[in-house]
């Protein structure tokens, strides 16, 4: 570590304090060139990085680089073979290497409870169990085995009760019991925090009895934190901090939300509202020593990633872009596929196919 802590915090201003716990276009940290603190880049992906760059098309959409592409999770989770499952999170560390990508928010490990959820391609089953060990055989191989520098940051997601349906997930209440809760919702998250150790959190867009996940006491503080002892940072998932004062009408403006969202500890939002932040500190709802918090642990966070070392210490420096969708990397996907097939019924022995019996095969459905 080349940097002071405390004497990096001291030099950054209020203004930049606030943007730097902010996705300021909701993949990239802000970075400050007179402190030579650099920008920090997250992006989606748990089955293939998902990098976006360029000018926005007349959809509003960015280019996506080139990138492996692996089978979602709903299916990789299928093969039960999690030395697959750490390779393939190697592979997506190497990629985030190459293209110079901190983060990934990834992987989902949320548990598959309605077919209404639009987000059960990402998750692995209707198994905490499977989905623990799994989800914690991608973190250690995308995070890497390095004592002292991390490849990239793993963000185990989205924390939590996210199974309901799609259409309401900025403004759901979920609510279950307590046994449901420690049996099925929790276990995996556990599982990623305790044993792979993973960096990152995501907090979920929906509320869990009554309170948003991101900014929920029990969740955040009293389980993440003070049981688990979990030392990385917590990011929000895009625009859930808008929903606290907009959707869930928990807080009366957007202040008082990004205050409360930061007192309960969310570092980073994906979004533009922790600009707010400074209007906070002045109303005196929230005071920059609780900011500082934050900023600490998102800067422990780029110093374990080496940003602020020479390359030559770094030992991930060396990957470079020929990486990126190499033969070796899209072997490895195609490897997934074929792992990942289940045969849910065969009671007319259909298969195997006798190639000298069928003379033509229809192909039928959009995909």
């Amino acid at each position: 570590m080349s940097r002071n802590l405390k004497e990096l915090i001291r030099e950054v201003t209020l203004e930049e304090k606030a943007g730097l716990c902010s996705g300021a276009d909701f993949w990239n940290t802000m970075g400050i060139e007179r402190l030579g603190i650099p920008s920090a880049m997250m992006t989606d992906g748990p089955h293939g990085l998902r990098k976006q760059e360029g000018a926005a098309d007349h959809l509003g959409l960015n280019k996506s680089v080139n990138a492996v592409c692996f089978p979602a999770a709903c299916a990789t989770a299928s093969s039960f073979d999690v030395e697959l499952m750490e390779r393939m999170g190697q592979i997506l560390g190497d990629e985030c290497q190459a293209e110079n990508v901190s983060m990934l928010l990834g992987p989902a490990v949320n548990i598959k409870r309605s077919p209404l959820c639009g987000r059960n391609f990402e998750y692995m089953s209707e198994d905490p169990y499977l989905t623990g060990k799994m989800g914690t055989a991608i973190v250690r191989g995308l995070e890497g085995n390095d004592p002292h520098y991390l490849k990239a940051v793993a963000c185990a997601k989205h924390y939590a009760v996210h199974s309901g349906p799609e259409g309401n997930r900025h403004y759901f209440d979920a609510r279950t019991s307590l046994y449901d809760l420690w049996d099925t919702y929790l276990p995996a998250f556990r599982e990623l925090v305790t044993k792979a150790k993973v960096h990152g959190v995501m907090c979920a867009y929906n509320r869990l009895e009554g309170q948003p996940c991101c900014g929920h006491n029990e969740l955040l503080q009293d389980i993440l934190r003070n049981q688990w002892k979990f030392d990385g940072y917590v990011t929000s998932d895009c625009w859930a901090v808008t929903d606290f004062a907009h959707h869930h009408k928990t807080h009366s403006n957007d202040i008082e939300a990004v205050a409360d969202a930061v007192l309960k500890g969310t570092d980073l939002e994906c979004g533009n509202l922790y600009q707010k932040l400074q209007e906070g500190v002045q109303q005196g709802i929230i005071s920059e020593k609780d900011i500082n918090v934050s900023l600490a642990r998102l800067f422990k966070i780029q110093f374990k990633l080496g940003m602020y070392d020479p390359a030559d210490r770094v030992p991930y420096a060396t990957i470079g872009r020929e990486v990126i969708e190499c033969d070796a990397h899209k072997a490895h996907a195609y490897k997934m596929a074929q792992e990942s097939m289940v045969l849910l019924k065969n009671n007319k022995n259909i298969l195997p196919l006798n190639a000298s019996k069928i003379k033509r095969i229809a192909l039928i459905g959009p995909n």
